[in-house]
């Protein structure tokens, strides 16, 4: 492996000038600059992150881990972070739990091994018990998607009860009276506020807590939702209306319902959650509550680096940042009843 040394002997320089080349180049006459620079890109040099993390005694890495980078959703939160990250100097290490608890745990001691600058997480683990164990190694953590329920964590995300209203209630406001919710994993938090606020608005509209059909999921994909889709079309009494707790569901749902030539929105209205970019896209476009996700991922960065900045260490609050939700509608939910 080509080091340092290896870099200032062909170059005919100090260490220290290589240093100076790579770190602070405007230390260094344009001539000096350029020829260490030709010496790193022909021996194919790479510094040491390690090392310079031991003499720095700091990290310049930034992780996000996240439930599935396969969402849109996600990657919408990862530009946002990578945006502010940037920003700063800094970059950010991209990992995806898979919604496995046990993926998770995984990652966070990577994490803690390689001792990055700070952490930002949207949890798989339902009981906590692994942010308590990562807990332990004092490496800084913001949540994403996740309110923080103590004290001792700052946590960026969106009012899903509120998300959870907008939906159910749009769907009541076209007339429909019974509203099947195709959920997910029943341990997300985002699960079970954006059913809470479904229940809400039935609530409002004088309609009990029956006339939400769950049909849960063990996944947030597009073939979770299409499995949701084929058992909505066994239901003897089928609901009108269908809210799936994210817009991969809402999209495996659609699609069940277009191979068995069920006319969307005619004999069924759907509404979904987050919208990305697809939503707009689908074959009949998707109503949807929008999650700010470039905004989350930005401001939980800005969170974390706050926090890991020295100086701020001994006065930084923790805060609990809770954004607004916005329903975009569009045809897939607007047939009049």
């Amino acid at each position: 492996m080509v080091g340092i040394k290896d870099v200032a002997k062909h170059a005919g320089v100090s260490v220290g000038t290589v240093s100076n080349v790579i770190n602070r180049p405007d230390m260094v006459s344009e001539e000096t600059r350029h020829r260490v620079q030709s010496v790193i890109d022909r021996l194919g040099y790479v510094r040491s992150e390690s090392a310079r993390q031991l003499r720095a005694g700091q990290s310049r890495i930034m992780a996000l881990l996240v439930l599935d980078m396969g969402n849109p959703f996600f990657v919408d939160v990862a530009r946002g972070a990578e945006r502010a990250a940037r920003d700063a100097g800094l970059r950010v290490m991209m990992c995806n739990s898979g919604q496995s608890p046990s993926e998770e745990a995984e990652y966070l001691a990577l994490f803690a091994e390689q001792r990055v600058r700070g952490v930002l997480l949207t949890p798989a683990d339902a009981t906590g018990r692994n942010i308590e164990t990562f807990r332990r190694h004092d490496i800084p953590f913001v949540l994403v998607d996740r309110v923080a329920e103590g004290a001792t964590e700052c946590s960026v995300s969106v009012d899903d009860v509120q998300g959870g209203a907008l939906a159910v209630r749009h769907l009541l406001d076209t007339g429909h009276r019974s509203v099947a919710y195709v959920s997910g994993p029943a341990g997300l938090n985002q699960v079970k506020d954006r059913r809470e606020g479904a229940l809400q608005a039935l609530a409002e509209a004088g309609l009990p807590a029956s006339a939400l059909r769950e049909l849960p999921t063990e996944r947030l994909d597009v073939a979770a939702g299409r499995d949701a889709g084929a058992r909505l079309l066994g239901l003897a009494e089928r609901p009108t209306a269908v809210f799936c707790a994210n817009d991969l569901l809402a999209l495996g749902v659609l699609q069940s319902m277009y191979a068995a030539g069920v006319r969307v929105p005619e004999d069924i209205a759907i509404v979904g959650y987050d919208d990305i970019e697809f939503a707009a896209a689908a074959v009949v476009p998707l109503t949807s509550v929008r999650q700010p996700a470039v905004t989350m991922g930005t401001m939980a960065a800005e969170l974390l680096l706050e926090e890991t900045e020295s100086e701020a260490l001994q006065r930084h609050e923790h805060r609990r940042v809770v954004l607004q939700p916005e329903l975009v509608v569009r045809r897939s939910s607007l047939a009049p009843r």
